[in-house]
């Protein structure tokens, strides 16, 4: 046999992909898996994914986050959860935020916080799939998954093992980081992942005083251009708002109120919606 190229539509193997997946807690029923990533590091990932769980929360979902960033883990942090996960004969129980967000996160597990996990890629990639088979998520409408940054081993575990039904990959203005992006999407394409749109995080500065958007990172459009070329919408621009910043570093993410991010809250809905 041939090495997988991962590309189903040039492949002449018989292959079951149901077969293949990772087997869900058996107290857990999750009707759709959004992965929200990207091609590199320190774009916003983590708080985007926070922000999108608290809007679909408040639309009357039932949401649940699964924390694949095991090296460095931040969404524990940002919705304020300081408890330690605990088990039953069900599993591994996740914990819940005051919205009902139920979270499970390396973080959840370490007895500090600050405790480096150093782990190999094999290691790290079973541990984000046993937050799979492991943990009783209970009911839920949509699972978000915190992606790790590039496109090594916990991504293309996350993708080959769980059955993700749709992706949004988050950038900043620059052109380096849309370069990188690019990257993300094709291994989407690669892997037969639906890429639901683009989010720009970053996007501008509102000044106090005028009300003016100031584009940081220099001229607005570069992304838009890199969305058509990829054939997938912008779902959103999102402001550099050090208030946002302030309430994810408190642990209140759920404080926030993001419009902005509306745009890929219906593009999550209208999958939720779909047969």
């Amino acid at each position: 046999m041939s090495e997988c190229t991962h590309n189903c539509s040039t492949c002449s193997q018989k292959c079951d992909h149901e077969n293949q997946y990772a087997v869900l807690n058996q107290f857990s029923q999750i009707k759709r898996v959004v992965a929200v990533g990207s091609g590199k590091g320190g774009v916003g990932k983590s708080s985007v994914t926070a922000m999108l769980a608290v809007l679909m929360a408040r639309r009357g979902y039932k949401v649940g986050v699964l924390d694949a960033d095991i090296t460095g883990p931040s969404i524990p942090k940002a919705f304020g959860i300081t408890r330690k996960a605990r088990g039953s004969e069900m599993g591994i129980l996740p914990e819940e935020t005051h919205m009902g967000i139920k979270v499970m996160s390396i973080n959840l597990l370490l007895e500090d916080e600050t405790q480096p996990v150093v782990w190999r890629g094999p290691v790290l990639g079973g541990a984000v799939t046993q937050f799979w088979t492991d943990v009783a998520w209970g009911m839920l409408d949509v699972l978000f998954i915190d992606m790790p940054p590039g496109t090594g081993d916990v991504p293309l575990t996350v993708y080959q093992s769980l059955p993700v039904d749709g992706s949004v990959i988050v950038s900043t203005p620059q052109s380096l980081v849309q370069m990188v992006v690019s990257k993300a999407h094709k291994m989407t394409q690669m892997l037969n992942i639906p890429v639901l749109g683009l989010v720009e995080n970053m996007s501008y500065v509102v000044c106090p005083d005028c009300g003016k958007k100031i584009a940081l990172f220099g001229e607005e459009g570069a992304l838009e251009a890199a969305a058509a070329e990829m054939n997938v919408p912008l779902l959103a621009k999102l402001p550099m708002d050090a208030k946002v910043a302030a309430l994810c570093d408190s642990g209140e993410i759920e404080r926030v109120l993001c419009e902005e991010l509306d745009g890929a809250a219906d593009a999550v809905e209208a999958l939720l919606k779909s047969e």
